[in-house]
């Protein structure tokens, strides 16, 4: 089970918007129109995104009244994501 998590996990941060995604909000909170503006992406396909995201964990929701914010769902996510950035940077060099 453990080793299918892992896979899924990765699977999930192996698309090009996922990772702008999570790049994005690890920079903080944000609502879907704002990440949809930053990244330059229709709110339908940020929205099918984050919907990904948040099964498995990778990002958490917070509503406030008709509005969802959106951001990290533990410090962990971000490591994946720094150690990841750290890793092709040495490639590129």
């Amino acid at each position: 089970k453990m080793f299918l998590l892992l896979a899924e996990t990765f699977q999930a941060l192996g698309d090009t918007s996922r990772i702008q995604i999570i790049w994005t909000l690890s920079q903080g909170e944000l609502c879907v129109g704002d990440i949809a503006e930053l990244l330059e992406m229709s709110q339908p396909q940020v929205s099918h995104h984050l919907r990904t995201l948040r099964n498995l964990h990778l990002v958490k929701r917070r509503k406030d009244g008709r509005t969802s914010y959106y951001s990290l769902d533990d410090e962990h996510i971000e490591c994946l994501l720094k150690s990841g950035i750290e890793h092709v940077e040495d490639l590129m060099k």
